[in-house]
């Protein structure tokens, strides 16, 4: 431990922030930075509500365990072992409520140090918005990202080793999922190869399950290494995935898939059983404001257009990928959409119905085109130039499969019918005709399955700075963009689908 008093105060070394971001793959150090040296530092002596703020201020690093290079087990300052760097040292003498020893130094004289490094000498920014913010926002911000780095399969200085992921989207998963400068994230040519590194290194392995075998989990726990199952999150980008619009939101769940009600999931897990506080549940609510406000979805797909007078109940059916996991898992038998909206007309014979294809089917890239004029047997409206975050103040009701539409729905106070089994079903919230596992059993409220859902269970990546993000960020990102990204990928990509549709469309006539 590093003894100072009131006469060697002088000697602290204060060229170095002691609150500094980690320096996360691809990112400039300026553009990360969360704190610099104060070129003219604050005159005059401090007052006793300074002395009181850095020493609440001190508290909250130690409870955050935020100073010097945090993110690096090497030169961690909150390791057991001995401190390494001259910001560990001065940080463990003024957290004693970390460190034990609090005799090193008087409370006072800790009050004064905590001054000159925290507030005399440092300025703070937002890297988000580039504008100076306060320490304790800083603060916050380093402690969202350690959480961030501690739920990642590599935490811990454990390799990982990925299968199935797309060329295109290697860039932000890497982004997502690094967890420390000696992190390493390698990208496998298969499962095989995957499980075969896997081994040999004591690695974890990550997946994302429609490009892998089905039976990768089930060999990676006979050779007992960790299995994680990665998926676009819930909020992933303005265009398309299947035009190789790289997603800035992912999940990972090492308990099985969220999308498959036959085993429990970590999000099934974190639902079921987390005890949702005040905080969260008002962050949920302005949440659910933000994203309705922004009219943001997870494929926000289709512009403005005009809609006719409502003259009676409205109802909307969303189409899906037919051969899509969800579906195959979750969809209470139900393989077609054409077989889906019949359901619903029966359901609603009175009904106005209106049939949105799935983007990513109605772009030609995916399973599950049905012909218009078969579509009309039952439906009084195709909509595909619309997006379904218009649509949403327009119906009365939406009847899903295991559509993530459903759960918009939900968010924009939209009585949602559920014929399969999606994640949001089960928790009180919409009318199950699909079978619902007994093991849910829990009743929660909207902002609680928010809070549960975007709050606590994906990672989400600024498309604009790529560090790691708070969904509130992502979303204000994504409002702000006119259009989806182009590049030569998306545009071969959007040739790929067009011919794809169109001889789609030849077929079924």
């Amino acid at each position: 431990m590093l003894a100072m008093d009131g006469d060697n105060l002088a000697s602290a070394r204060l060229d170095v922030p002691l609150l500094r971001a980690p320096p996360f793959p691809g990112v400039a150090a300026n553009v990360a930075a969360v704190s610099g040296v104060r070129l003219r530092p604050l005159a005059g002596a401090p007052t006793a509500s300074d002395l009181e703020r850095a020493d609440r201020l001190t508290k909250a690093i130690a409870r955050e365990r935020v100073g010097g290079a945090f993110w690096n087990r090497r030169r961690d300052p909150w390791g057991e072992a001995g401190l390494s760097t001259e910001e560990g040292r001065l940080l463990n003498l003024l957290c004693a409520t970390h460190s034990g020893n609090a005799t090193a130094m008087s409370s006072d004289g800790r009050k004064e140090l905590a001054y000159r490094l925290l507030l005399e000498n440092a300025e703070y920014r937002d890297p988000f918005t580039d504008r100076p913010c306060s320490p304790e926002a800083a603060v916050a911000l380093l402690g969202f990202w350690r959480a961030h780095l501690e739920r990642n399969p590599g935490y811990g200085g454990r390799q990982v080793v990925a299968a199935g992921i797309a060329s295109w989207k290697r860039r932000e998963v890497a982004q997502l999922l690094w967890t420390g400068e000696e992190s390493q994230l390698d990208f496998a040519i298969s499962a095989k190869q995957a499980l075969k590194d896997a081994k040999a290194v004591n690695a974890a392995i990550i997946a994302w399950p429609a490009r892998t075998a089905p039976d990768l989990p089930r060999k990676a726990a006979a050779e007992a290494i960790p299995y994680y199952q990665v998926e676009d999150g819930f909020i992933r980008s303005i265009g398309l995935g299947a035009e190789c619009h790289p997603p800035f939101s992912i999940v990972l769940d090492r308990s099985g898939a969220h999308y498959d009600p036959t085993k429990p999931s970590d999000l099934e897990n974190l639902l079921k059983t987390t005890i949702f506080c005040p905080e969260l549940i008002a962050r949920a609510e302005d949440l659910i404001s933000l994203i309705v406000q922004s009219r943001i979805s997870k494929y926000e797909a289709g512009g403005k257009s005009d809609l006719p007078e409502r003259t009676r109940r409205r109802i909307l059916v969303t189409g899906q990928v037919e051969d899509d996991l969800s579906v195959m898992l979750g969809g209470n038998g139900i393989t077609s959409n054409l077989e889906l909206l019949r359901r619903a007309r029966e359901m609603e014979p009175d009904a106005e119905i209106w049939f949105k294809p799935h983007p990513d089917v109605d772009a030609g890239h995916r399973k599950g085109a049905v012909a218009d004029t078969s579509i009309l047997e039952h439906a009084d409206l195709i909509i595909r130039d619309t997006a379904i975050s218009d649509l949403f103040d327009a119906i009365d009701a939406i009847h899903v499969l295991t559509s993530l539409a459903g759960f918009e729905a939900l968010l924009r106070g939209v009585e949602v019918v559920a014929h399969g089994t999606p994640f949001y079903a089960g928790w009180g919230l919409t009318r199950d005709l699909g079978e619902v596992p007994e093991r849910r059993g829990r009743q929660l409220s909207l902002r609680e399955l928010t809070a549960g859902v975007l709050l606590l269970y994906p990672h989400y990546l600024d498309p604009v700075t790529h560090l790691p993000c708070t969904p509130e960020v992502l979303i204000n990102r994504l409002s702000a963009q006119k259009s989806p990204q182009r590049t030569w990928l998306t545009r071969l990509r959007n040739l790929q689908g067009r011919a794809r549709r169109m001889a789609s469309e030849l077929k079924l006539k």
